[in-house]
């Protein structure tokens, strides 16, 4: 084709391209992308991190699937989260605003919480880790609390979907960070002559200490302003907090098969949850050592579930929601064989590889198609903060309290039954999609537009 058959692209379309890309570059997409890293940071120390120090540690795998149950204040954040909206946080609150007040408050305290629990012994002091693990919990729980809302006021309305994308993106290099990188970097101290009993000590205070990322953004940020209908700050925040919470419970009460869709929203990722647990005791626990497990299964897996976010994006705009729900379903559930087959394979690193990027694609594609359909829920705009809250701690119940009891499991039938046994979970959930699939129910989420 000539240059004179092809059209010459516009200056107003090379504006919009290069506007689009340059929208990452704003100082406050960047420090949301900041905050992300900061929030995925959290998670990994009071868990899977956790479990390949307590794994070592030679901690029964009973208790280690317990500890699974520290992940309970992000079931229940959506309690306290109207507090956090309507109070400052002394003196913080003064210098630096609501927001960036509560900002700081939170990462201080996750300073301080990881470092106290990288000086704990899990087999000694079982219920001081228990105890620091929630704190850390609790702290992560209050301060995704805080960057939700920090994102939603500080962004224009232009720069939201980059906001987010960077945020998530940022999130899973947290996570990472926190997760292999810790690993790794234990797994260094050793091999420098660091002695065995204070490895993971430096390892959790490296953790701490990247919680700076956070604070500096916080400390960087413009605190946004109070929207104007924001109710005076010397309204009951009780009264507030109880009509939120009635209305949101209400509408959502009153809709068709509403039972049915709450059990659902609870069942329908538990069975990647119920493996997810003792993942790492796992690889740990059959022959392989740190590095490769922070290679492998933090390293590749990484990558699998940032390809398998990106086929779950395309599979959830290319079919119907209830498709995508069981293609998601059913990948899930097969997805946890590939554990009964390394169990099999034993200690052989090709097979391991394999069995990582599996899971992790699949649970991927399950994830985004499942986050789309809780976002498809909460259509009512004047409840949506509170509904996709409580929604999300519904998700988070197959993550904490059905997930605790995985330890007794395979402590009782080994890890190649055990993990057959993770993929039969998925069948209920499954049996929850048909009947709302029957029911009509993904006829009107798409008839009332959500």
């Amino acid at each position: 084709m000539t240059d004179t058959a092809r059209p010459a692209p516009s200056a107003r379309d090379e504006d919009g391209f290069l506007a689009s890309l340059a929208v990452y570059l704003r100082r406050r997409v960047l420090i949301v992308v900041l905050l992300g890293f900061s929030s995925g940071l959290p998670l990994a120390l009071s868990g899977a991190t956790l479990t390949i120090w307590m794994a070592e540690a030679q901690v029964n795998l009973t208790t280690i699937g317990l500890f699974a149950l520290v992940g309970v204040p992000y079931n229940f954040k959506f309690i306290w989260a109207p507090l956090v909206d309507a109070l400052d946080v002394p003196l913080l609150g003064r210098w630096l605003g609501r927001r960036r007040g509560w900002l700081v408050f939170t990462q201080l305290l996750l300073v301080l919480a990881v470092a106290w629990l990288g000086f704990q012994d899990p087999v000694l002091s079982p219920w001081h880790v228990a105890f620091g693990a929630l704190l850390v919990a609790t702290a992560s729980a209050t301060q995704d609390i805080v960057v939700d809302a920090f994102r939603v006021e500080s962004l224009e309305v232009r720069e939201q979907a980059a906001g987010m994308a960077g945020y998530v993106a940022a999130y899973r290099v947290g996570m990472l960070a926190s997760g292999a990188g810790v690993v790794l970097l234990v797994a260094w101290f050793e091999v420098l002559g660091v002695p065995r009993a204070e490895v993971w000590a430096w390892g959790y205070l490296a953790a701490a200490a990247m919680v700076g990322v956070g604070l500096f953004a916080a400390l960087m940020a413009k605190e946004p302003p109070v929207p104007a209908d924001a109710p005076p700050r010397e309204a009951k925040v009780a009264k507030r907090v109880v009509q939120t919470a009635l209305g949101a419970f209400s509408e959502f009460l009153t809709r068709n098969s509403a039972v049915a869709i709450l059990l659902f929203v609870v069942l329908f990722k538990f069975c990647d949850a119920f493996a997810g647990t003792l993942t790492g005791a796992f690889v740990i626990g059959i022959g392989f050592d740190k590095a490769t497990y922070a290679g492998v299964v933090k390293g590749v897996g990484f990558a699998a579930a940032l390809l398998g976010g990106f086929a779950g994006g395309v599979i959830a705009r290319a079919l119907p929601l209830s498709t995508a729900l069981w293609v998601g379903g059913i990948l899930q559930m097969l997805s946890n064989l590939a554990f009964s087959w390394q169990a099999w394979m034993g200690v052989n690193v090709p097979a391991l590889m394999t069995t990582i990027v599996v899971e992790n694609f699949a649970g991927a594609i399950g994830t985004v198609i499942f986050v789309a359909y809780i976002s498809a829920l909460c259509g009512n705009r004047a409840h949506t903060a509170t509904q996709y809250a409580l929604l999300t701690a519904l998700a988070a119940v197959g993550r904490t309290f059905l997930a605790s009891s995985a330890g007794f499991v395979a402590v009782e039938t080994g890890w190649i039954v055990f993990f057959a046994i993770t993929s039969v979970a998925a069948l209920p959930g499954l049996a929850l999609l048909a009947y709302l699939q029957a029911r009509g129910h993904f006829r009107e989420l798409a008839a009332s537009g959500r």
